[in-house]
């Protein structure tokens, strides 16, 4: 895997913003699973379940998110033999097969973004949000996006 850069996370911030202008809860709802992870509140397994349920429907940002996860973890979204979404999955290392998550065809949600009481600051701050960098470390996106 490619080592990840500064500017790699400050894309991606870039393009979930602007994927999610009309709605900034979800831009900030993404800085929050992002600072949950940081601290340790959640592991690699929970920030993927909460990212990949967040942007449920978007493959590009949801598929992009593997830029970002440590070596052997890779979100996947397995299509039907009509071509049709079945829902994210993850492989993790040492662990044989898939873990489904997010909200699957037919079913609930297997895994809900979490809730951000208070809004978690503007859409526009991003100081102090680390996306996960392969081999557990994390990339700091501390420029503030115009």
């Amino acid at each position: 895997m490619r080592e990840l850069r500064v500017e790699d996370a400050l894309m991606y911030l870039d393009q979930v913003k602007m994927e999610f202008g009309d709605r900034p809860h979800i831009y900030n709802e993404f800085l929050e699973i992002m600072k949950t992870f940081k601290s340790q509140q959640i592991d690699t397994p929970g920030v993927i379940e909460r990212v990949s349920s967040l942007f449920h429907g978007n493959k590009r940002l949801v598929l992009g998110f593997n830029t970002f996860l440590p070596e052997g973890y890779k979100i996947e979204l397995p299509l039907d033999r009509d071509g049709r979404e079945l829902g994210a999955v993850y492989r993790a290392p040492g662990q044989s097969g898939v873990t489904l998550i997010g909200p699957q065809r037919g079913g609930g949600r297997a895994a809900a973004p979490a809730s951000t009481p208070g809004g978690g600051g503007g859409a526009g701050n991003n100081a102090g949000v680390s996306l996960p960098a392969p081999g557990g470390a994390s990339v700091m996106a501390n420029q503030a996006m115009q």
